[in-house]
């Protein structure tokens, strides 16, 4: 089995990639299987939240690129910015995990929580896609990678 023990700080071509799920990039020691179908066993210090395009080495040099998996999601999109504002506050006091951009936030689909953001009259959008939420304000450092 492959022992994946480190974060590349450095550009470095990927051999193959793992496809992780929000859930399972919050975790430090967890096993995988690689896209190319080998086990692997996954060591990392713990605190770390794994971001797509995020690169991983293993014990024997095998580097592996993150892919953020496609997951149910609820997508917000509007031009109001106070709209958007007011969605995260509500949401927030929820403690939900959120991807936020100018146009639009996401959040991993709830129906409950749907509800509510119609509730303060904005729309809702169900759909497939990988969800990339704020890091924290504890989390010792921003999210580098660039939203779309």
């Amino acid at each position: 089995m492959i022992e994946i023990d480190s974060i590349c700080n450095e550009e470095l071509a990927a051999e193959t990639t793992v496809t992780l799920p929000f859930e399972l990039r919050q975790k430090s020691r967890l096993k995988v299987v690689l896209d190319d179908k080998r086990e692997a066993a996954v060591i990392l210090p713990r605190g770390g939240l794994l971001r797509g395009g995020d690169c991983l080495k293993s014990q024997d040099g095998i580097i592996v690129e993150v892919i953020a998996a496609k997951e149910s999601v609820s997508t917000v999109y509007s031009d109001s910015a106070l709209d958007l504002a007011r969605a995260c506050y509500h949401l927030g006091n929820r403690h939900v995990h959120l991807q936020i951009t100018e146009k639009w936030i996401r959040y991993l689909h709830d129906h409950v929580l749907d509800e509510m953001v119609e509730g303060l009259g904005l729309t809702v959008t169900t759909e497939k896609a990988p969800f990339e939420p704020e890091a924290g304000a504890y989390s010792g450092g921003g999210h580098s990678h660039h939203q779309h």
